[in-house]
């Protein structure tokens, strides 16, 4: 099991190390400094990154197991050489006026972050920009999260009543462009403009790959319905009544259309999350190739636990995880949107993550605990579906 679900991780580190290794002789940064940039690298990535492999599950869980190779093959490619190579570049190119070529040269100077004109400087200045928008794409997550139903609810002091607030239509967008506004008018006096572009870019990206998921999640629904009367899935993934259910596990089964906008949305939102690893990463070096093999070996890591939790039925085992997850989604979104303007140390961003995940965890042993008849029916539905 170990070796199915980690393998690639476990082969993506030994071609990072030997990359970052041939990499620091070529260039004459050391082979020894190399190899430990790219394992301080890795594991600030998958530190800042784990509540991030636990929302991935959730919608994962509802992808067939292709998908799920796709998003660990192909989806690590884009993680990798699109956010953590590719896109610094594209946007300290799209800032500064330089070509592409240009940025590269200026990124294989290493110059220090905190010299004008040096390419960890000008990604440092592009910073109002990357936090609108990744902030305002996870906030929609978080706030179509708490303003929706929900089967278990953690925190139910406060989301019960706000789950009520949500049958308000479109509340989560009205929402959503009161902080973006608020943000731009307090947080970001200097930036105004390109923080309301931007965010309103995250909002739009969020609606489009999220309602095109969900669209074509219910016509193929539907489509199942249609053509296998005798064992159908409703387009809300339940049981139609009078119908007979095949197992617990094609509820959650997306193919086609909808797995593949399941797929985008998934890539929109490990970008969101990579956002302040690539950022602080130029605290430990400011070496684009270095830091695009750090984080990508941490990224793949991230993939794996992903798949792991899937496999394992660990969201159905601990019924408050995915609350915890997206709790910690909406205090990345808070920190991302502060951060605007003020600067928040990525310690402080990974360990409140971290916190949410722990306490919701904690949670749902105590839940399970006091409810041993409903861990071990979870228990049985997941060997079943296997």
């Amino acid at each position: 099991m170990i070796l199915k679900t980690y393998g690639w991780s476990f082969g993506v580190t030994v071609l990072g190390l030997v990359l970052a290794g041939w990499y620091g002789l070529s260039a004459h940064l050391g082979l020894g400094q190399a190899l430990l940039l790219v394992v301080i690298l890795c594991i600030l990535e998958i530190s800042l990154s784990f509540d991030n492999a636990v929302v991935n599950a959730t919608i994962l869980e509802r992808m067939s197991e292709f998908w799920q190779k796709i998003f660990l093959s192909v989806g690590i490619i884009i993680a990798v050489f699109g956010m953590r190579l590719v896109f610094p570049i594209v946007l300290v190119s799209a800032t500064t006026g330089l070509s592409p070529i240009e940025t590269v040269n200026l990124a294989l100077e290493r110059g220090d972050p905190e010299t004008p004109g040096s390419y960890g400087y000008e990604l440092q200045e592009a910073h109002p920009t990357i936090a609108s928008f990744g902030g305002m794409f996870l906030l929609m997550l978080f706030l179509n999260f708490i303003f929706g139903e929900k089967e278990n609810h953690w925190l139910g002091f406060i989301e019960r009543p706000l789950e009520k607030v949500g049958k308000l239509e479109s509340v989560q967008v009205i929402v959503a462009g009161i902080v973006l506004f608020v943000a731009a008018e307090t947080f970001a006096a200097d930036h105004a403009q390109t923080v309301l572009a931007s965010g309103l870019a995250g909002v739009l990206t969020y609606l489009v790959v999220n309602g095109l998921g969900e669209l074509f999640n219910v016509e193929e629904h539907l489509e199942h319905q249609d053509e296998h009367a005798s064992g159908a899935v409703g387009a809300e993934g339940h049981a139609v009544p009078g119908e007979r259910s095949s197992g617990p596990t094609q509820v959650a089964k997306a193919t086609g259309k909808a797995a593949f906008f399941l797929f985008l949305y998934l890539e929109v939102l490990d970008a969101s999350f990579s956002f302040d690893g690539v950022i602080g990463a130029f605290a430990v070096t400011t070496d684009p190739i270095i830091i695009a093999i750090g984080l990508g070996v941490g990224a793949m890591y991230i993939r794996s636990m992903t798949v792991h939790l899937v496999r394992e039925g660990t969201l159905q085992q601990y019924r408050f995880l995915e609350n915890g997850a997206l709790w910690a989604i909406g205090a990345l979104a808070t920190i991302l949107i502060i951060s605007i303007e003020v600067h928040v140390p990525e310690v402080v961003t990974g360990l409140i993550g971290l916190a949410f995940i722990i306490a919701a965890l904690i949670s749902s042993i105590a839940y399970n605990r006091k409810h041993p008849e409903v861990d071990s029916h979870v228990g049985v539905e997941h060997a079943e579906a296997h």
